[in-house]
């Protein structure tokens, strides 16, 4: 019986695989930007079962730019990554990530997230000065702005956008789980970065092959709020296809519709 049982689970695991790759969007690549430019442009939409709940409130689909700005040769400056979703007509609201990190991509400098949507909006800015092990805050809403200082943790500490540039850079080599924190809200989270299932997608008419991870909270310790899953080709690109941030109600999913500027692919040639 449990035979039985594994034989179907493997069966169906592999028709949901196939479902997957024939109905993922191909995805057109135009490396005209900046040489020092990566751009990824996306299609998101809502989903799980409170997803219309939400949508009292907020857009159900719209339109997604993660942006990842590199240092010139020579240039003592961070890599800067940005994540920005908005509704289809771009003008009733936005969610917006932002990472400063050091060069070899391994911790977080600045973390950055606001968001805006009808008369509602918050910001909120960390600067990370790890000499001091001190952490600036800046917190703003449309009736107050207040700044606040905390003692940095001992550990190493990524944000989301710095987490899955982590991945991007180690995606070959993580086969269990790794435990890391997440810096989030003014706190640090215990998480897992773990891979999950493979997945097919479409770009430029070719089928391309795409292992996914994903980013959970770690038992034991602070429960995280939040959960990122993520699926990049498997390739030297490491091309995040699609990402998929947890919320409170509904799941936030981005499909990838072009590469507008491909500077780490082409520095990865």
């Amino acid at each position: 019986m449990h035979t039985n049982m594994s034989v179907l689970r493997i069966h169906a695991t592999a028709v949901a695989i196939a479902l997957a790759a024939l109905a993922a969007p191909a995805a057109e690549l135009n490396c005209h930007g900046p040489s020092n430019v990566e751009d990824f442009r996306y299609s998101w939409r809502l989903r799980g079962g409170l997803s219309w709940v939400a949508g009292l409130v907020f857009p159900t689909s719209g339109v997604g730019e993660m942006k990842t700005t590199y240092p010139k040769p020579g240039e003592q400056a961070p890599i800067n990554s940005q994540l920005l979703i908005t509704s289809a007509d771009r003008r009733t609201g936005f969610y917006a990530y932002e990472s400063d990190m050091d060069q070899a991509g391994q911790r977080t400098l600045m973390t950055y997230h606001a968001y805006a949507w009808k008369n509602k909006s918050r910001n909120e800015r960390t600067v990370f000065d790890y000499a001091k092990r001190t952490a600036f805050i800046h917190k703003q809403t449309p009736d107050k702005q207040w700044d606040r200082t905390e003692p940095l943790p001992p550990e190493q500490l990524r944000d989301v956008l710095t987490a899955i540039y982590y991945l991007r850079q180690n995606a070959a080599a993580i086969k269990t789980p790794i435990k890391t924190n997440i810096y989030s809200d003014g706190k640090s989270y215990p998480v897992m970065l773990r891979p999950v299932e493979r997945r097919s997608f479409k770009m430029q008419g070719s089928s391309v092959d795409a292992l996914g991870f994903e980013i959970v909270d770690a038992p034991g310790g602070r429960k995280w709020p939040g959960g990122v899953r993520v699926w990049l080709s498997d390739d030297e690109r490491r091309i995040p296809f699609r990402i998929e941030i947890q919320q409170s109600m509904a799941s936030l999913q981005l499909e990838l519709q072009s590469v507008e500027s491909c500077a780490f692919m082409q520095a990865s040639k």
